[in-house]
């Protein structure tokens, strides 16, 4: 864990796809170490939308130890300190019934739409949410980069994600694309703003957000135009490391 760092009431969060590292890709040491180095300026905290395990082949083994806060299913698993402060559940929330109505549905559209391969694993349960992805998240990274231009030009995602609001409107579920294959579903609130709950107002006079899908409908959409953060959009784990240089090491 780190020390107190120069500024302790500024706090920024980053997301980990495509800000901290490539996708679904593992960080590099000179990325990490930029990080400790800015943890020594401000408080840092992570906030992804994949489970802990999986952050932590991105990241490394004990990330939710590294910095003061880590969020991993946006917050829904919540660590400060190194200590867990709180899980939530999607299936304690919405009911297993109304899970299982989800499942069966999106089981009977992904069999009827077109993608160039389909692998396997193409509905994660996370404890806070659904990760649906249409080709399937055991798919090579060959498969995965053709697959998001497939995505970009046939609207996959969107289209699914239009479908299923409509046919499960009234759970009032938000859907956040994300990543390059899949989607996030959760109940409304469970964005990434969930992990905004456990920074207290009167701990942070400036709260930073840096995320690459912020664009309206991205996982990182609603903490970036949260009226409790500083939103920055970055491009590339280098396009972080110069923004976080340029506001905060200087």
């Amino acid at each position: 864990m780190s020390d107190t760092p120069e500024k302790p009431r500024t706090i920024a969060l980053f997301d980990v796809d495509g800000t901290l590292t490539i996708p679904r890709g593992e960080v590099t040491t000179d990325m990490m170490d930029f990080m400790k180095a800015l943890s020594k300026k401000i408080t840092v905290g992570i906030v992804g939308g994949s489970d802990l395990p999986k952050q932590e082949e991105q990241l490394g083994e004990g990330i939710a130890k590294v910095f003061p806060y880590n969020f991993s299913q946006n917050g829904l698993v919540a660590y400060k300190n190194g200590e867990l402060l709180e899980v939530q559940t999607i299936s304690k929330f919405i009911g297993e019934d109304n899970l299982k109505k989800i499942v069966n549905w999106v089981m009977k559209y992904l069999a009827d739409i077109d993608t160039p391969v389909k692998r396997g694993t193409f509905i994660e349960f996370r404890s806070g949410m659904l990760n649906i992805s249409p080709i399937g998240r055991n798919c090579s990274r060959p498969e995965r980069d053709d697959y998001e231009k497939f995505d970009l030009e046939h609207n996959i995602r969107k289209n699914m994600v239009a479908a299923m609001k409509k046919e499960f409107a009234y759970l009032n579920l938000t859907y956040s694309i994300g990543g390059q294959i899949s989607f996030d579903v959760f109940p409304q609130g469970w964005d990434k703003t969930y992990s905004l709950k456990f920074l207290d107002a009167k701990d942070f006079d400036e709260i930073h957000f840096f995320g690459d899908k912020t664009f309206e409908g991205g996982n990182d959409y609603e903490i970036f135009s949260s009226d409790r953060t500083i939103g920055h959009t970055v491009t590339s784990p280098e396009d972080t490391k110069e923004q976080c240089t340029e506001l905060f090491m200087s």
